[in-house]
């Protein structure tokens, strides 16, 4: 079985971005705990590279995922602390936007 990639586009409330990746911070311990994860971390603009990169902006961040199976990525999107999270964040957000991918 090839593994699940994830790359989640998230885009908060202006000035909101940092209390969302607390929140997720928090919440990153819980996942690599979870069944099939083999990675799952945030991540934002790189600076100093110029203007070789498209940057998200400072009101997004990126969550690069892995997961061993699509049935580990199903498990972790219906856990309970997944849903906490959700609650806890949703009203701090403008979109999000799920991508699952699989090796070319």
């Amino acid at each position: 079985m090839k593994p699940v990639n994830v790359v989640a586009m998230i885009t908060t409330k202006p000035g909101m971005r940092e209390a969302v990746l607390t929140a997720f911070k928090a919440n990153v311990p819980a996942v690599h705990a979870e069944q099939g994860c083999i990675e799952y971390s945030a991540v934002i603009d790189m600076e100093g590279v110029g203007s070789f990169q498209a940057k998200l902006g400072e009101n997004s961040f990126a969550v690069i995922e892995k997961w061993e199976s699509m049935d580990a990525l199903m498990a972790h999107a219906a856990s309970d602390h997944m849903k906490a999270y959700g609650a806890k964040t949703k009203d701090m957000l403008e979109s999000r936007s799920i991508h699952i991918l699989t090796p070319a």
